[in-house]
């Protein structure tokens, strides 16, 4: 994995704009001390790079009607499946999000649906006719907290 060489200016821009994406540049150039085009470079250079991904509002799915979460360890018949069963996978609109695991799974799945009636149903309709050997669900029952991982790349490693 490639790191990019980023500096103090980056790591400031980064830390405003993760916990608000919707922060405007100028007040972000006049938190860091420099013009607004400068900062609309600087994200424009981390956009180019990859360091930024996008943006995103979060939606609380539980307030529009998706009352279960679930994530779902998938075991596959064959490790040549991965291509495919991601693919599949990644056609149904409930699975939100799809990894690659270490352990006892080989895929491991988030889910949104209304209840449990329609998680059973998406289980035995939709996924497992994938190809899949067996599946482990773990339901959420509450979300505890979701928080950003700090950005202090400019610090220097303590030994």
């Amino acid at each position: 994995m490639a790191y990019h060489d980023l500096d103090e200016l980056d790591e400031k821009i980064l830390n405003l704009i993760v916990n608000n994406a919707r922060i405007p540049f100028l007040e972000v150039a006049r938190e860091c001390g420099v013009s607004g085009a400068a900062i609309h470079q600087r994200v424009q250079k981390l956009m180019n790079i990859g360091v930024i991904k996008g943006s995103e509002f979060i939606i609380d799915f539980e307030k529009i009607g998706y009352e279960t979460c679930a994530y779902i360890g998938i075991f596959l018949n064959n490790p040549s499946s991965y291509d495919h069963a991601v693919k599949e996978l990644e056609k149904i609109d409930e699975v939100v999000e799809c990894y690659y695991t270490t352990g006892d799974y080989d895929l491991l799945i988030k889910v949104y649906v209304r209840n449990n009636h329609d998680l059973l149903s998406l289980i035995h309709e939709k996924i497992q006719p994938i190809g899949l050997a067996r599946t482990e669900t773990l339901i959420c029952f509450k979300e505890a907290f979701r928080k950003k991982l700090p950005i202090n790349f400019t610090k220097e490693v303590e030994k």
